[in-house]
């Protein structure tokens, strides 16, 4: 089964304060995007696509993308690496990008951009998070069952493994029945209080308490082709409804999936993982990650180097 790892790149990183996703943070420099590529193609997967702004072409070669074509499946196949771009020249005629925004369209514009290079069930990752070994065999697993067409699927991960003692974080909180996904809610301030409970401040600053096993998308999503047709017009209706002069609002992934699924286009299927999440939202979350990937080295979950 030919199947695709799509990693979203082009963000600007803001809160991290510098280009998180090339930022070396395992024990001999290398970077979170290495890791979920190397998990994926020990995984089985054996198509990688660069989501990336065009200036970043030649660096991600170096970075990943050399890195990525010496691999091999477990079966021996060799790793294609395509690079799509994610500007402004792929935002549809109707719509004026206007003067002054810098801010890509989210991940959703950022997904709609690698139309062109995969042709095959495929995942979608952030280039700043590591998912974990097991998260890429289940979901590789998955995309074999899906349906061409209506089905998708998610890895969710506890809300507590995923939040940062330097700040608030941005968390899809799932729903979920029978192992189905109901709605998925973009949840925009989840902060850890020092009593550790987990609280949503967005509008509220005493905030709402989430349970720490509250499942939450990271942005690990399992879809055929077919999404594409679906995202196109979502994209679209997003655009329609900006009001004009809008600099910074984000057409988001988990928001078109809720949409379907509200609309009974879609079922998601939630797999759970005993892999553990971490990431970069801070920059004073590089330390702990880097102290989590040498211990990964240590035991033996990576060679000493992912650089050959």
């Amino acid at each position: 089964m030919k199947t695709t790892l799509v990693i979203m790149a082009a963000g600007l990183g803001s809160r991290y304060g510098g280009n998180k996703q090339t930022d070396g943070v395992g024990p001999n420099g290398e970077i979170l995007m290495e890791y979920g590529v190397y998990d994926a193609v020990r995984a089985g997967f054996d198509k990688i696509v660069f989501i990336i702004k065009p200036d970043m072409l030649e660096l991600m070669k170096r970075l990943c993308g050399d890195m990525a074509s010496c691999l091999r499946t477990p079966e021996g196949q060799p790793v294609e690496v395509c690079y799509a771009f994610q500007d402004f020249s792929s935002v549809p005629a109707f719509y004026r990008v206007p003067e002054g925004r810098t801010k890509p369209f989210g991940t959703g514009h950022a997904v709609l951009c690698a139309r062109s290079c995969v042709g095959e069930p495929f995942i979608v990752i952030n280039a700043d998070d590591y998912y974990g070994v097991d998260a890429f065999r289940v979901i590789y697993e998955e995309l074999g069952r899906l349906e061409a067409e209506g089905e998708a699927t998610m890895v969710g991960y506890r809300l507590d493994k995923t939040v940062s003692e330097h700040g608030s974080v941005t968390r899809g909180v799932s729903h979920v029945t029978d192992g189905t996904l109901d709605r998925v809610v973009e949840t925009f301030k989840l902060t850890v209080f020092p009593d550790g409970t987990i609280r949503d401040v967005d509008k509220n600053p005493e905030g709402d308490v989430y349970a720490p096993d509250t499942p939450v998308s990271m942005n690990f999503w399992g879809f055929t082709p077919w999404i594409f047709t679906k995202l196109e017009e979502y994209f679209n209706a997003f655009l329609r409804a900006l009001p004009t002069g809008e600099l910074k609002k984000e057409c988001l992934l988990p928001s078109m999936v809720g949409e379907l699924i509200e609309k009974g286009q879609l079922r998601v299927s939630v797999l759970h993982s005993d892999a553990k999440w971490f990431g970069m939202t801070y920059h004073e979350d590089k330390d702990a990650v880097a102290a989590a990937l040498k211990a990964l080295h240590d035991a033996g979950v990576y060679p000493p180097t992912l650089h050959g």
